[in-house]
């Protein structure tokens, strides 16, 4: 049968990913999210979700959202605007926003949208967006999106991002980064950042989706102990260490009544379920509460005793303190390869490669929970003295 000329143009395209080693394919989980997982009928330890705190799949969790999907339904019915927006949202978006010490907070229904819709709305033709180098996708495409002047500053760098801040003429300018960079595990100088923009007269967006749960005080992430005047734009999600679904902006009074007038993929967007709602507040009070400290505690042990058992190897993990602990192996075929060992190893670890990092910094990311166990962790350890040898 002749192909489809649709088909024509992209089959080769493919082919080509294929033929790099950046080909991505899809696992089906048979299981439940967590530190054990089951693939293809096999019993695998995990050790590439971003369930930091092992919430995902929490029995508190799921009762809230059984209970809530009796009472509310499986579904919100419309946007939060038309008739979507229930109690259980309006709850969550106050516990969120007391949470962190902000006025207000507003849900999204993906981190992408939020992020897509919170730069276009803030910053358009005639403004300007600084963005650093590794900041995750959504961030990038949002500031593409945005039709403001597109700039991105080296990785961390603040002397570039001052130098770029003070050549800029633009009437709205926005510095935009990642609390904690997912592909990199590393942390962003927030405080002097914050700094340099009141400085500059620019605005603070940061991203704190890998950090809010498991850093600062009751888990209140990367910005924890600066201001909503330092901070003005603060975005997070909650399917990550809180083990739910859904993002937010949290922020000024102001800053949210605008976003809810002109923020385009909240006011065109069906509202997250109200159940979802109802797991994430269950998930937000185990985090804020001793549950929480103590997943927390346990997190920072097991990653202590990663770290060390990674330097007696030798191994080469990229500078990180956090939960996310990524494995520098360079070349894609190599990390398709180890991942591969690895999983026949019995341990599930992602390989990323590029368009996701820069090329030639293919790698293993290597994320720990609390869910782990010391001897799970042991046992990585072990595999990989065997499998990545320096």
């Amino acid at each position: 049968m002749k192909m489809h000329h649709l088909d024509a143009t992209l089959a080769p395209l493919l082919a080509e990913r294929e033929a790099q080693n950046l080909y991505r394919r899809r696992l089906s989980l048979e299981s439940a999210q967590g530190p054990l997982v089951r693939v293809d009928g096999r019993e695998l330890i995990n050790f590439c979700a971003n369930d930091y705190l092992g919430l995902a799949a929490h029995p508190a969790l799921a009762q809230a959202m059984a209970e809530a999907a009796t009472r509310w339904g499986t579904g919100s019915g419309a946007s939060h605007l038309v008739c979507g927006h229930s109690a259980e949202h309006e709850a969550l978006e106050q516990e969120l926003a007391d949470w962190l010490g902000r006025p207000r907070a507003l849900l999204f229904s993906t981190g992408f949208m939020a992020n897509l819709g919170t730069i276009q709305a803030l910053v358009g033709s005639g403004d300007a967006v600084f963005e650093d180098r590794l900041n995750h996708a959504s961030l990038l495409d949002g500031g593409l999106a945005s039709g403001a002047r597109f700039g991105r500053y080296a990785h961390n760098d603040t002397a570039a991002l001052a130098a770029k801040l003070a050549a800029s003429e633009a009437p709205r300018k926005l510095v935009v980064t990642d609390g904690v960079f997912s592909m990199d595990g590393d942390c962003a100088p927030l405080p002097e950042l914050a700094r340099l923009c009141a400085e500059h007269q620019a605005w603070l967006m940061v991203d704190d989706a890998h950090g809010l749960g498991v850093l600062g005080e009751q888990g209140r992430g990367c910005t924890d102990g600066l201001s909503t005047e330092e901070v003005p734009v603060l975005m997070a999600t909650l399917g990550k260490a809180l083990g739910g679904f859904g993002a937010f902006v949290a922020g000024s009074e102001t800053l949210i009544e605008y976003l809810i007038q002109h923020a385009r993929p909240y006011i065109y967007t069906t509202a997250l379920p109200p159940a979802v709602a109802a797991a994430n507040r269950a998930a937000l009070s185990l985090a804020r509460g001793p549950e929480g400290e103590a997943r927390r505690g346990r997190l920072r042990e097991l990653i202590a005793r990663f770290k060390a058992g990674a330097a007696q190897l030798g191994l080469a993990l990229m500078p990180s303190d956090t939960a996310i602990q990524p494995l520098l192996v360079g070349d894609s075929a190599a990390a398709m390869a180890l991942s591969t060992s690895l999983r026949e190893a019995g341990f599930l670890v992602g390989a990323i490669r590029p368009p996701t990092v820069p090329a030639g910094t293919a790698r293993l990311r290597i994320t720990l929970s609390a869910g782990h166990t010391a001897e799970q962790v042991d046992r990585l350890l072990g595999a990989l003295a065997e499998l990545a040898k320096p």
